[in-house]
């Protein structure tokens, strides 16, 4: 780990971001997803729930709305991104 940034590690949602950016560099996107579900045993049926969820949008209005979460996302992040954290 780069010593020369100082982390708030108080601050859970840096944290989160700095430790996620720091496991999809090492093992990559994919790698970091199976990391992640070792926690999360999950419960219920996301199929259904999820045709539920998005049962009156059309396939447009859930990437629209995707991209527009990401952009609020990324304007919430506090630290300033380097080269080592995105």
């Amino acid at each position: 780990m780069n010593t020369d940034i100082t982390i708030n590690f108080r601050n859970q949602s840096n944290v989160r971001r700095l430790g996620m950016a720091a496991l999809i560099e090492k093992i990559g996107n994919v790698g970091a997803v199976y990391f992640i579900r070792q926690f999360e045993t999950g419960s219920g049926d996301y199929t259904k729930e999820r045709e539920a969820l998005h049962a009156d949008l059309s396939f447009d209005e859930i990437i629209q709305g995707s991209i527009k979460m990401d952009k609020k996302r990324k304007s919430l992040c506090l630290a300033p991104a380097n080269k080592h954290f995105p």
